[in-house]
């Protein structure tokens, strides 16, 4: 009888070249939004705008690494699933760190 739990697909299944492809062209919303994202606030004069800024890019770096976990997941690409989680992990410990040591 063949294992066709969903551990066994992520650890069997293989990625698509095309998959290269889908990454870089994700990036192209995250781009627009952040453009949008400066441009309105940086003609602001607001208090702590460095820390915003800081966080509403990792915050759209995160929301992209969430998107393609939950790719990952439906596609059963384990790979993808891990590199999304260790993209989400240095996110939030290069936001750390630039707001605690800076």
């Amino acid at each position: 009888m063949k294992d066709t739990s969903k551990v066994s697909k992520l650890l069997n299944t293989g990625r698509d070249p095309q998959e290269i492809q889908d990454w870089i062209f994700s990036l192209a919303p995250l781009g627009v939004a952040f453009t949008f994202f400066l441009i309105f606030l940086w003609p602001m004069d607001i208090p702590n705008k460095d820390m915003i800024l800081a966080s509403g890019v990792a915050a759209g770096f995160i929301g992209l690494e969430s998107y393609w976990i939950f790719r990952g997941w439906r596609k059963n690409h384990m790979i993808t699933i891990v590199l999304g989680l260790v993209g989400i992990a240095i996110t939030i410990a290069a936001i750390w760190a630039y707001l605690n040591l800076f």
